[in-house]
């Protein structure tokens, strides 16, 4: 442990000093974890990764002011989540979209969502980044806390709030920790610890999560049933209170009826859909292509959330999300 802790401080002495490689070596093992929390504060994959960026810059920035007093990965947290709250209040958020089919009206929507812009997150970049240490204080289960559901109940709050329940509860800093990096008290992180957890508790809906057997056969049907547009099919999958929501247009269709109505409205024309399995933020996900006389086209990402035996939520993004998962644009005509 001696000997570890002396490369680590020979490594801090080399980078305050200018040397760039030892800096990556001091930074890189929580570039993942870093950007998995800037995702978190700000809902966006995009955003997350120009906060990330930030950060490391910041830090390289700072580092001769670095005292050691806490640990590396303490010091990155305090810089990403100060970078975060500017991000926040700077009200760069972008504003929600209109649906921009011409003479096309979609079904009466049941109501509008408070949460304009929100993206997904890629499966494949959270190896590494949720399965660290956590703190005594974490009260959420790290898959829980990438959820599209739980995110999404995050954007809700006030910056703060939003800060300070993620350091607390989702990582499991203590509170005099999270009072240093927000340069504030620790009666105001209780305070503000408290009033987030209230917020949580009336949003955040119960969701199933993981990769299973149960999970396949559900995914299997959904994609049986939408590929041949058999609303029957898709509709019997769907929970009582089934949510669809689509940001960043504002949209949503609660109850399986209203989603039924809008599934029906995307088969009339006569349009289908071949999907690409994929996952994001712990959960089946899907690229959804329409097939058309000129090809077969992106036209969004389905992500799933599921509760017991059914499917309870169905958010739809739009396609400019592919790159980040992988995904083309379009298919071969053969498919």
């Amino acid at each position: 442990m001696a000997g570890v802790e002396l490369a680590r401080t020979d490594l801090m002495s080399r980078a305050q000093a200018g040397d760039g490689e030892a800096f990556r070596a001091l930074t890189e093992p929580h570039r993942r974890e870093l950007q998995v929390h800037c995702y978190r504060m700000l809902g966006s994959f995009q955003d997350a990764e120009d906060a990330l960026q930030d950060t490391m810059l910041a830090a390289w920035r700072g580092l001769e002011r670095f005292d050691g007093r806490a640990s590396v990965r303490s010091w990155l947290y305090r810089i990403a989540t100060n970078r975060c709250l500017d991000a926040l209040r700077a009200a760069r958020r972008r504003p929600a979209k209109a649906w921009d089919i011409p003479g096309i009206e979609p079904p009466q929507p049941t109501g509008l969502g408070e949460v304009h812009w929100l993206e997904p997150y890629p499966d494949v970049l959270l190896d590494g980044a949720i399965n660290v240490p956590l703190g005594p204080e974490a009260r959420y289960e790290q898959t829980e806390s990438i959820s599209l559901a739980f995110v999404t109940a995050l954007q809700i709050l006030p910056p703060r709030q939003l800060a300070v329940l993620i350091l607390r509860d989702v990582l499991g800093f203590h509170a005099n920790e999270v009072a240093d990096m927000l340069d504030t008290t620790v009666e105001s992180v209780k305070s503000a610890l408290k009033r987030a957890r209230a917020g949580m508790r009336r949003r955040l809906p119960v969701t199933t999560a993981g990769d299973s057997p149960a999970e396949d056969a559900i995914v299997a049907k959904f994609v049986r049933a939408y590929e041949s547009a058999d609303i029957d099919a898709l509709v019997a999958l769907l929970t009582d209170d089934v949510f669809m929501s689509m940001p960043p247009i504002p949209l949503e269709y609660r109850g399986r009826e209203s989603v039924a109505r809008f599934c029906a409205f995307v088969f009339g024309p006569g349009y289908r859909f071949a999907l690409v399995p994929t996952r994001a933020n712990g959960q089946p996900a899907f690229g959804v292509y329409r097939r058309t006389p000129t090809g077969i086209h992106g036209a969004g990402l389905f992500v799933l959330t599921l509760a017991g035996n059914g499917i309870s939520a169905i958010t739809r993004f739009e396609n400019t999300v592919f790159p980040a998962f992988g995904l083309p644009q379009s298919l071969p005509s053969a498919l």
